[in-house]
């Protein structure tokens, strides 16, 4: 579990790709360096969110550490793109002393966005995002939130029906996420918040459960609340 507050932004020192006949697995390794500061407690199997994606740590020193990236993720995430040298937002998994300053992330990409186009505000940036996979549109809500590499950021604008949302970066954060460097038609992970999936499966179930049915169900909660606003209109 992480908060989406980036520690630091560490770089890609190594990268290996390992064939589908090695003990990676078709996989990638990736070690990441220029991250002493959250490697003072570091243990083998640790979790660290690296632009959003949750991976164990498999090798450690006090300056840099290593993961092992699976096809899957390579695949279903950004990191398949890094090359050496690339930034990456890294954040380690919560502690019992960890102030909540984002919200809760899981580490769990939900699909890749497109940075569609940037907006400079002042000394802010607006950022548009196309994702990959529209069908997360239902859980992005304006003033809600949103993880992008690992960063949790406010919704600022939704539009539905043209399939993008947007966010601010404000002067501090620019420099302290990659995501403030990036450019038009550059990719970001895109996690949503995880409370938006329990709620719909929670009311999918109430009404898949209920004896007289959902849509009649929903009707007559509709019904109700009318009512009420007749009723206090004096109607």
């Amino acid at each position: 579990m992480f908060t989406g507050i980036v520690e630091t932004v560490g770089t890609v020192s190594r990268l290996v790709e390992h064939d589908e006949s090695s003990s990676g697995g078709g996989g990638t390794s990736l070690t990441i360096s220029d991250c002493a500061d959250i490697l003072g407690d570091a243990h083998l199997g640790d979790s660290i969110s690296i632009n959003g994606t949750c991976l164990t740590v498999t090798e450690f020193d006090k300056n840099e550490f290593k993961v092992g990236v699976a096809p899957e993720t390579l695949r279903r995430t950004n990191l398949g793109s890094l090359k050496e040298g690339s930034n990456v937002n890294l954040e380690r998994a919560v502690s019992a002393a960890t102030r909540m300053g984002g919200h809760f992330v899981q580490g769990h990409v939900d699909t890749i966005a497109t940075i569609a186009k940037t907006t400079q505000d002042g000394n802010a940036v607006t950022f548009r995002l196309q994702p990959r996979d529209r069908s997360v549109l239902r859980y992005i809500v304006e003033k809600g939130y949103v993880t992008l590499d690992g960063a949790s950021l406010t919704i600022t604008t939704v539009n539905d029906d043209e399939g993008w949302w947007e966010v601010m970066l404000i002067a501090y954060t620019q420099e302290k996420v990659v995501m403030g460097k990036k450019k038009e038609g550059e990719d970001v992970n895109v996690e949503v918040d995880m409370v938006g999936k329990y709620v719909e499966k929670s009311v999918a179930a109430y009404f898949e459960g209920s004896s007289g049915g959902g849509g009649a169900m929903l009707e007559k909660m509709v019904q109700t609340l009318v009512d009420q606003r007749l009723q206090a209109s004096g109607k």
